[in-house]
């Protein structure tokens, strides 16, 4: 069997969760960490019998690699998913694409180039309720869908800089733009507001710590997307969808579908984490491609995430396609 070497651009949380799945397969072997934090790539290589290195143009110039796994904050992304182009390795990319619109654009004009192989973290779109909700879907669209992403601020110091995070709309609520987009089609204009309190935990924040995104879809649907990190604990993550006789809701765990007899709810089987690895392992290896999310379809979800970002900034209703790359 011919294994597939994999390289890992970041070395933490995220990074370790697919390191775990590409231990379990027989046909990958994971042959070097990079990050700057030298200590996570050290212990991330321990766990896999990989390289570690402090900084990934090294790793990529010692190591033969066929793949790269890049799962840096934001703020980091762009270098590393331009000399993976350049060296022409496919890469998995975590979300969101980057801080910004402008990078992730580059990025996409690079992949495009070279014709890479890539997929992008959305892996709500692998969960097998999310597959199930489609197919109800298929013949009766929504007409009504209500996003929310209602959380806690995360402890690292960067996620409250819009410049490095994106902002809460970027960095987390991202995955219900996803959804949206998924379910409803690509949006039309998107006019949101933000709002910021001086929080003593938080000196250095400049996000909106609440903000809501209208929402008009190309094939005429409404909805919105809200979001707050002022919580002290993950409330609640979704989506709700409205339809002729039919309401959905959809979130990383279950799904609940109601048409007049009860709400009845059922579970996610299985980790979509380990989906979505398999199918870029598969697709690296020549097989059938079966990536849902590679790059260009996740530029759009960016796309509009950034959109909804710069509308609330600059108080007016934004055309996400219509965006101006450093927008």
């Amino acid at each position: 069997m011919t294994l597939t070497r994999i390289g890992f651009v970041g070395a933490g949380r995220i990074a370790n969760r697919h390191l775990g799945n590409l231990l379990a397969f027989a046909d990958v072997q994971v042959a070097a960490f990079a990050d700057p934090q030298v200590q996570s790539a050290e212990a991330a290589a321990e766990r896999a019998g990989a390289n570690a290195y402090a900084d990934y143009r090294e790793m990529l110039d010692r190591e033969r690699l066929d793949a790269l796994y890049i799962c840096t904050p934001p703020f980091a992304h762009g270098a590393p998913e331009l000399a993976a182009i350049e060296h022409r390795l496919p890469f998995f990319v975590e979300k969101p694409l980057a801080a910004d619109l402008g990078t992730a654009v580059e990025i996409a004009r690079g992949v495009e180039a070279q014709s890479l192989i890539t997929a992008a973290g959305y892996h709500w779109r692998y969960l097998d309720i999310t597959e199930e909700m489609l197919e109800r879907l298929d013949r009766n669209p929504p007409r009504l869908v209500i996003g929310y992403w209602l959380d806690a601020t995360p402890p690292v110091s960067w996620w409250v800089r819009e410049q490095q995070s994106g902002g809460q709309m970027v960095e987390q609520t991202t995955h219900v733009f996803d959804m949206v987009r998924l379910v409803a089609g690509e949006v039309a204009e998107v006019y949101a507001f933000g709002s910021r309190l001086d929080r003593a935990a938080f000196p250095s924040s400049d996000i909106w710590d609440v903000s809501t995104a209208a929402l008009r879809f190309v094939n005429g649907a409404v909805g919105s997307v809200s979001s707050t990190c002022i919580l002290r604990w993950p409330h609640r993550m979704g989506v709700h969808l409205f339809c002729e006789g039919l309401a959905i809701e959809i979130s990383e765990f279950e799904l609940m579908v109601d048409v007049g007899k009860g709400r009845p709810v059922r579970r996610a089987a299985g980790d979509p984490f380990v989906r979505e690895d398999r199918d870029f392992i598969d697709a690296v290896q020549g097989k059938v491609n079966r990536i849902r999310a590679p790059y260009h379809e996740a530029l759009r979800t960016h796309r509009l995430a950034t959109a909804a970002t710069r509308s609330a900034r600059e108080g007016r209703p934004v055309v996400p396609e219509q965006q101006e790359a450093h927008g």
